[in-house]
């Protein structure tokens, strides 16, 4: 429930679209606002005094979406004269001064790289009375070191990194983004421990590339010692990451993954496609085998990890053979589920420019067998969990998707392995952030359900932290030593950690 905003204060909205890079900056525009005396517009509260729009540039149609939800600003800021309207994210980084050109009603366009201006920026439009515009080229504060205003007290991202060195042929997001940025590991230990401190406990790591983790300093295994670092951190719960490369993923990951208790069982494996000819088009660096050989090793260090993935449909000059080898894939590696996506021409792309674009009708045809497929799979695959017990934490019930159903009274949480899990709590008085055991008694294609009495309960630090901000806005502090620093960093800590006992 969100709570009435004070009489007389700036009100602001913020509109995400994209990746979960795009959330976590988004959790920053939040924090640095209301460090800046706004505070968030409550449900039914009118139209708001700034509006935030983050953007993507990799999602299909994303600039028409844009500038038709600009359009629908343009009316609102007709209706409220003092209202600023604000677009960053990777969309805007890309278009610049397009967007005050094609809507001149825009207070402020600011980029990737510089989130942490938008209050200046705000304050300059407003006294200048004229649209800025303020993209830079690369990074100007790590994220990590402005204040935040997270949408949950018991899980949170931590950026490990920002940036990405590859090159694939579909993506615009390294010309958008930069190249890589690795944080320090002792910052992110920093960081982890104040969010555990502040009732945290499950934190997901993040980096367009998260598990080439080490590249800038040299250390190709900075990334598994960071898994069994946190690890050590007392409190900490749960760890996950999200999104490896297949080019990256090497064994001592797994190792670590496996060897470390509070590391989930899950991995979210970008395949692209199945097809070797279509993976050396889209600049991949691994094929079909490897990328197979990578799950096998995964499963038998962690028989029960769940495994999701990412696949575009419609590559240009994908055959219909190309596309039977993204199926068998698909058959093989029984996805728990998949993120699939029809292609479409991204303007800056190398793929864009590619000929034996595919007609519209055929990747929409491929699309939906695909599709079919991937719900075969995964309800086979969470069918295999009917009858087991799995641990859940539970999600926020006063958000959205957080209580399931009123009649049923079911509520919602993620299991170890991030399956979605709506149960019932009998007579316990179950908090967003407390641990549930249940028994698995149906499955679904995109969740499991338990109507059964919870096998355990048990009460949490994290339960306790979001009892006690119900009706507050809290803005955590920025965390310092955020920024890359220049020369190798201290190493992690080698931790002999004891084997996983699941």
């Amino acid at each position: 429930m969100t709570a009435a905003t004070s009489p007389g204060a700036k009100t602001y909205e913020v509109r995400t679209y994209g990746c979960q890079m795009n959330v976590h900056d988004s959790e920053r525009l939040s924090g640095l606002l209301e460090t800046a005396g706004y505070e968030k517009a409550g449900d039914g509260a009118g139209i708001p005094d700034l509006l935030v729009f983050n953007t993507c540039a990799v999602r299909e149609n994303a600039d028409n979406k844009l500038y038709g939800n600009l359009g629908h600003a343009a009316s609102l800021k007709a209706k409220n004269p003092g209202m600023q309207v604000a677009v960053g994210g990777c969309l805007a980084q890309k278009d610049r001064t397009t967007i005050t050109d094609k809507a001149p009603w825009v207070d402020v366009v600011f980029g990737t790289h510089n989130i942490g201006s938008l209050p200046v920026l705000l304050e300059r439009a407003r006294v200048q009375e004229e649209s800025q515009v303020e993209i830079l080229e690369s990074l100007e504060v790590f994220p990590s070191t402005l204040p935040t205003k997270r949408d949950s007290v018991f899980a949170a991202w931590v950026s490990i990194s920002v940036g990405c060195n590859n090159t694939c042929t579909f993506c615009i997001v390294p010309a958008l983004r930069g190249k890589e940025k690795d944080r320090r590991p002792g910052d992110i230990l920093a960081e982890v421990q104040a969010l555990v401190d502040d009732g945290v406990v499950e934190v997901t790591l993040l980096g367009q590339n998260v598990n080439a983790y080490g590249v800038e300093f040299g250390d190709r295994q900075a990334f598994a010692k960071l898994l069994r670092a946190c690890g050590e951190i007392e409190g900490l719960e749960r760890v996950r990451f999200t999104s490896p490369h297949p080019k990256d993923f090497t064994d001592d990951v797994i190792a670590a993954m496996a060897e470390t208790p509070n590391v989930m069982p899950q991995l979210h494996m970008p395949l692209q496609s199945g097809s070797d000819r279509v993976l050396k088009a889209m600049r991949r660096s691994y094929r079909q085998e490897k990328y197979l050989g990578i799950l096998d090793r995964v499963r038998e260090a962690m028989p029960e990890a769940a495994i999701t993935t990412d696949i575009i449909v419609g590559f240009p000059g994908e055959t219909e053979d190309d596309f039977q080898h993204t199926l068998d894939v698909v058959r093989q590696a029984r996805f728990s589920s998949a993120f699939t996506f029809q292609y479409s021409q991204r303007p800056g792309t190398p793929a864009a420019m590619l000929p034996d674009q595919l007609p519209k009708e055929v990747v929409q045809e491929r699309y939906m067998r695909l599709a079919a497929l991937v719900e075969e799979t995964s309800w086979a695959e969470n069918q295999r969990l009917e009858g087991r017990t799995v641990e859940l934490l539970v999600s926020d019930h006063s958000a959205a998707g957080g209580r399931k159903d009123h009649e049923t009274k079911r509520l919602t949480g993620r299991a170890r392995d991030n399956r979605l899990v709506h149960f019932v709590p009998g007579d316990h008085a179950v908090r967003p952030g407390d641990l549930v055991e249940v028994t698995v008694t149906h499955a679904a294609p995109h969740h499991l359900v338990s109507d059964a009495e919870p096998v355990s309960y048990r009460r949490t630090r994290a339960g306790d932290a979001w009892e006690a901000r119900q009706g507050r806005t809290e803005v955590r502090p920025a965390v310092s030593l955020g920024m890359p620093a220049v020369g190798v960093p201290a190493p992690l800590p080698v931790v002999d950690a004891p084997a996983c006992a699941r």
